[in-house]
């Protein structure tokens, strides 16, 4: 696992990522859309409207997702400028292939 370095990421964010099955789907939607709206993340994960908003709202406040408003469309993607960002995606990524 080049370059990931497991013991950087906090216990506590690891817990409150992995924890979860929709979190992990969530993660998963962002990572191959980029950015994207709920309702098109709703539809990637197949999840309930709802579940996804608490999700991206829990990862927002890990400092994993940020958000972006223009008028009435709320808008996710990554925070590439947290490190811990690019160490979750590599994960999710080696665990996948």
């Amino acid at each position: 696992m080049e370059g990931l370095k497991l013991r950087e990421l906090d216990n506590s964010i690891v817990e409150e990522i992995f924890s979860s099955r929709g979190r992990v789907r969530t993660l998963r939607a962002l990572i191959k859309l980029e950015e994207a709206n709920i309702s098109r993340i709703v539809r990637e994960t197949g999840m309930h409207h709802k579940l996804v908003e608490s999700h991206l709202e829990k990862l927002e406040e890990l400092g994993i997702v940020l958000e972006k408003k223009y008028s009435r469309v709320r808008l996710f993607k990554l925070n590439y400028t947290n490190p811990k960002t690019h160490l979750i995606k590599e994960l999710i990524q080696l665990l996948e292939d």
